[in-house]
């Protein structure tokens, strides 16, 4: 009988691995915000602004911005990087790109008058449409339709939750609505 201890498979697995991958997250965290060329395998060569490390599988997102305004993303697969070296730190403006890459284009911030008087507003419109409404959390900023779907702030058809998505596609459909209607 033969027996591998999981020790032996913890060693086998770590000498499986390639540099990068036995990297820590501190280590990798170094890269992050810095241009970096990287040597895969197979000599493809991939040059971009590193986004993250997946810790788990040490997978690179690298951003390549163009002039025109997008941004491609390339993935790279933790155990094929080869070799990686770094190009260029990012400077400040740089940083703030590469942080707005993935919020929302319409993100906008409302003050405490704004969130109560459209929280009021879409409270007061779903009970005189016979909707059971009420407000919960802490600050009572929550609205809470049926018990089966909450409205967080700013009260939009995409700040719904519920697990019944029946009731989930139906209430964003009303809240469009009523959105539509006030403008």
């Amino acid at each position: 009988m033969f027996l591998v201890s999981r020790n032996d498979i913890l060693e086998y697995k770590r000498r499986e691995m390639n540099e990068w991958q036995r990297k820590t997250p501190l280590e990798w965290l170094t890269y992050m915000n810095k241009e970096v060329k990287v040597l895969a395998a197979e000599k493809h060569t991939y040059t971009g602004w590193v986004l993250t490390v997946d810790p788990v599988s040490a997978n690179i997102l690298l951003a390549n911005p163009h002039g025109n305004g997008k941004v491609s993303i390339s993935a790279i697969l933790g155990h094929a990087v080869q070799d990686i070296e770094i190009v260029t730190e990012a400077d400040d403006e740089m940083k703030e790109k590469l942080a707005q890459l993935f919020v929302p284009g319409e993100s906008q911030t409302y003050s405490q008058e704004e969130l109560e008087r459209k929280k009021n507003s879409l409270k007061n419109w779903l009970e005189k449409n016979h909707i059971p409404v009420k407000e919960q959390g802490e600050s009572q900023t929550i609205l809470c339709v049926a018990d089966v779907l909450t409205i967080d702030p700013p009260y939009g058809p995409d700040d719904c939750r519920s697990s019944n998505e029946i009731i989930l596609s139906r209430v964003q459909r009303l809240i469009q609505g009523f959105l539509a209607d006030q403008q």
